[in-house]
């Protein structure tokens, strides 16, 4: 028989249908707070949206812009290298003969013309060897008379008369090295220019190709420039180059193009520029330093914008050009540089308003305001 477990009393009934629908009501509670939740999320979410809203009218409201009118311009591809200046000619005297140095005339400093004495050594040893050299060419040159003479005769034979010709010949040259030894006692400037440095002192006895001197040719002077190897091709086509002497006062010359290495000097890969400066009245000294400025290519109308108005984002290049009181984002291709301008070769033309301040802070199609326009890019 089976037993009945059913609840007998009011309160047990009670209980018992609460345990039998707990997991009822477990759901409904949780579907209760589904719905609240769902409810709170929409509402934050419209509060969210409208503040966004608000925000991006508060942030489309007309921004302040500076714009620049284009108009065509000059514009140089130019470097700026430095240099310095050295002698037309280094020349190092070397001594011809050896002997104790008699008299120097010169100091250093002193600037001499081409043949000037500037130091003799003693003569007295090549005076002797000229004597001794004259005596055996006068004693040749009789006996070759003689033997001619008997030859024409057919006293003397051919031999000897050819051998007496050729003693003579000796005694000749023996007398040309005396004569040229002693004139070279006699120490010359071989140019014109300035005593840089003087070896030769009096009592200094001295061998041969011994140092005298050192004479720097400046009526002329050039000055090096070191030309970095991405510039070379555009240098090798220019004659003419403007220099600045600092030491002068930032005195502008034109140098013209003398020497370009064909190859660098160093392995930084510069080649070496000489330019040829006139300087007559000596006012340029070797050393001095000088700027180069080398003008690379030239634009005489060019359509430039300030670099600092081009923006950079993901590989492109572009700006914002203002119209109206609307702006629009224009691709560019950029050209040549001059300071802190860059030629536009693409995308601008001449007459349009380009957004030089406030542009990082615009987007594509928003209105702006104008607070200020340029005609020039200078400000």
């Amino acid at each position: 028989m089976k037993a009945d477990y059913s609840p007998k009393t009011t309160r047990a009934k009670i209980v018992y249908l609460i345990w039998k629908n707990l997991p009822r009501f477990f759901l409904l509670i949780l579907i209760l707070f589904t719905v609240l939740g769902f409810f709170a999320i929409k509402d934050k979410g419209k509060r969210l949206a409208a503040e966004k809203a608000k925000a991006e009218v508060e942030q489309k409201q007309p921004l302040n812009v500076v714009v620049l009118e284009i108009q065509q311009i000059p514009l140089r591809d130019r470097i700026n290298l430095p240099g310095t200046i050295e002698p037309w000619q280094r020349l190092e005297l070397l001594a011809k003969v050896g002997g104790m140095v008699e008299e120097v005339l010169v100091t250093e400093g002193d600037r001499v013309e081409e043949g000037t004495v500037l130091a003799r050594i003693e003569e007295a040893d090549y005076r002797i060897g000229l004597q001794s050299a004259q005596a055996t060419w006068t004693l040749a040159s009789a006996e070759y008379k003689r033997i001619k003479t008997m030859h024409s005769k057919g006293i003397a034979p051919q031999a000897e008369l050819e051998n007496s010709k050729a003693q003579l010949q000796t005694a000749q040259a023996a007398l040309d090295d005396a004569q040229l030894k002693l004139s070279r006692c006699t120490i010359k400037a071989p140019m014109s220019g300035f005593i840089h440095r003087l070896d030769a002192k009096t009592g200094l006895l001295l061998a041969e190709a011994d140092p005298v001197a050192e004479i720097l040719q400046m009526n002329q002077v050039k000055a090096v420039v070191g030309i970095p190897e991405s510039d070379v091709a555009a240098v090798r086509d220019l004659d003419e180059i403007t220099l600045t002497v600092q030491a002068l006062g930032n005195r502008q010359l034109t140098g013209k193009k003398h020497y370009l290495s064909p190859a660098p000097e160093s392995n930084a890969h510069v080649y070496r520029l000489e330019l040829a400066l006139a300087n007559q009245d000596f006012s340029i000294f070797p050393g001095m330093f000088v700027r180069a400025d080398i003008i690379k290519e030239e634009r005489p109308h060019a359509l430039a914008i300030p670099l600092y108005s081009v923006i950079t984002r993901k590989g492109e290049q572009f700006i914002y050009l203002e119209d109206k009181g609307t702006v629009r984002k224009q691709l560019v291709e950029l050209g040549i540089m001059e300071g802190w301008m860059v030629e536009v070769t693409d995308g601008l033309q001449e007459g349009d308003r380009v957004v030089v301040e406030g542009h990082r802070d615009i987007e594509d199609g928003q209105e702006v305001r104008v607070i200020r326009s340029l005609s020039t890019p200078d400000r």
